[in-house]
């Protein structure tokens, strides 16, 4: 292990040290799941900010825009930044009042447990996936900072630094660490982006002879509803997503819940640009990079003195770790949570923290798996964002806003919104795979409401 390397470790390992030393009075479920419901604002803010700003912003975008140009980069930051104004405008506050652990909770209160089982198992899918991104850029970035490492062995190294980090904290440790690697990462970003301006003569001259075509929103030959598909796997599929909404139930008020969205949907677009811009930058810079995603770690190299660059990549990949923690707490608490602890009636708190431990340990090893057989981040968080969330997005919508619908109704939506994504996607790779399976899933619950309202109400014996 060279230098660089070994300095980045030490960087990650102060950031662990702080989130264990935190994690130190986590003594309930509520506690490791949801840092007793008492975050801040400013610590909601950040946490917002790094749950959604990991790799794919960073490392994805850069290297997708080097290579293709705007055109690949809709969801991120835009899409992304979008979905936390949704979230802050129409659902922090109802979702905070509901005082539910998991959206599995919801839907359990409003149809049936069977529903609630249903749902996340579809939903634990999507943060193993979200994982497995997170997981194969901090591959990525070791390879890309060592001398001869390959990218398998660097993901594997970051499997296991990621499976400590996360059995030994809980989000309150999470929350703090995400306030020390967001002011870290952006800072960080700001300076890489001043000085690559600087060097390619200023504003003028960085941007000026970057190629026509990689200035272009709509790829080649893409039509009008391939480009609203796209834009609607980042926007509508992620509104569900456990991670965000841990965070907003996690906050101590629906008023810091909202406050905080908000302020972390400025954040992620004003900082979430720069590594676009990086990336357009990048095809003027003569870079030695085999692997677009090597990118941004690149341009760091050759801009920031060694110091600097150990700050930058330890920032970086701490923000990676950052989001793996969500999703693998969030797997884990679906596991334990939802399909576990109901069936102990008896268990302990000391129990249910074990099982979501034991949850999150499995969700890791899947998600290791997922990072090796991927070719891409961005391939892994389209999939991750697409699977199975049409269902959910029908569901809390009516369980949220409206009495329309019931477990038969819920069970159809969930059921026929994954079963056309997969068909669609998979099988007949449709360019409107998303918008098809939100279709399917609006469809299958209004149609099997309304032959629940017609079903004839179960007779009342006679008491007489």
């Amino acid at each position: 292990m060279n230098a660089l390397v070994a300095a980045i470790f030490v960087y990650v390992a102060v950031q662990m040290l702080v989130g264990v030393l935190v994690s130190r009075g986590i003594r309930t479920e509520t506690d490791y799941l949801l840092a007793g419901r008492q975050l801040g604002p400013a610590l909601a803010t950040f946490s917002i900010f790094a749950t959604w700003f990991g790799a794919e912003t960073c490392v994805g975008s850069a290297g997708a825009v080097y290579a293709t140009g705007l055109s690949a980069t809709r969801a991120d930051p835009f899409g992304y930044a979008l979905v936390i104004v949704i979230l802050a405008a129409v659902f922090a506050a109802p979702l905070w009042r509901a005082q539910i652990t998991t959206l599995g909770d919801l839907f359990r209160r409003r149809y049936s447990p069977r529903v609630e089982q249903v749902a996340v198992v579809l939903m634990i899918p999507t943060s193993i996936l979200w994982a497995g991104a997170q997981i194969r850029a901090f591959g990525q970035v070791l390879a890309s900072a060592s001398d001869g490492m390959s990218a398998s062995v660097g993901i594997a190294v970051a499997t296991v630094t990621v499976l400590v980090y996360t059995i030994f904290g809980g989000l309150l440790a999470d929350a703090w660490t995400d306030l020390l690697q967001g002011i870290v990462l952006a800072v960080g970003l700001a300076v890489v982006t001043v000085l690559v301006v600087n060097g390619l003569g200023g504003v003028g001259p960085a941007f000026s002879q970057i190629e026509a075509s990689h200035w272009e929103w709509r790829a080649p030959g893409e039509t009008a509803i391939e480009v609203a598909n796209r834009w609607a796997i980042p926007i509508l599929g992620s509104i569900t997503a456990q991670e965000l909404i841990s965070r907003i139930v996690a906050c101590r008020s629906p008023q810091v819940a909202q406050r905080a969205a908000w302020m972390a949907s400025v954040a992620y677009l004003s900082i979430g640009v720069l590594p676009v811009a990086l990336g357009l930058m990048a095809t003027q810079v003569n870079l030695n990079v085999v692997d677009a995603e090597h990118v941004l770690p690149e341009l760091a190299a050759t801009h920031l003195p060694t110091f600097g660059y150990v700050l930058f990549v330890g920032a970086l990949v701490s923000a990676i770790l950052s989001t793996v923690n969500s999703c693998l707490l969030v797997a884990g608490s679906m596991i334990s949570h939802n399909l576990v602890v109901p069936r102990l009636p008896g268990i302990t708190e000391r129990g249910k923290l074990l099982a979501a431990r034991l949850g999150v340990m499995g969700s890791g090893l899947a998600a290791w798996y997922l990072a090796l057989s991927s070719n891409s981040v961005l391939g892994l968080v389209e999939e991750a964002s697409g699977f199975g969330s049409a269902g959910i997005l029908v569901l809390m919508l009516f369980a949220l806003w409206s009495p329309f619908g019931g477990a038969s109704a819920a069970l159809a939506a969930l059921l026929s919104g994954v079963a056309v994504w997969v068909a669609a996607h998979f099988v007949y790779a449709l360019p409107y795979d998303y918008l098809a399976s939100v279709a399917a899933a609006f469809g299958a619950y209004f149609l099997v409401g309304l032959l629940e309202r017609m079903r004839p109400a179960p007779a009342v014996a006679s008491t007489t």
